[in-house]
């Protein structure tokens, strides 16, 4: 794993956990921050995905 990926699996938890936090307390606005957080998190973990897949085909060549 890379930096992105760790980084965006963090990112997707921390999101996750604020969206639930803000359901529990009728807080709309931390629903849709953790929502956009999760969004984030998941582009980041797909950048650290691509980054694997062209330092692995480099290796391979």
């Amino acid at each position: 794993m890379n930096k992105d990926q760790i980084k965006g699996v963090a990112k997707d938890m921390s999101g996750k956990i604020q969206e639930r936090a803000g359901k529990l307390v009728g807080n709309r606005e931390q629903e849709v921050k953790g929502q956009l957080k999760q969004a984030h998190g998941k582009a980041e973990k797909k950048i650290g995905d691509a980054k694997e897949i062209i330092k692995d085909a480099i290796k391979k060549h």
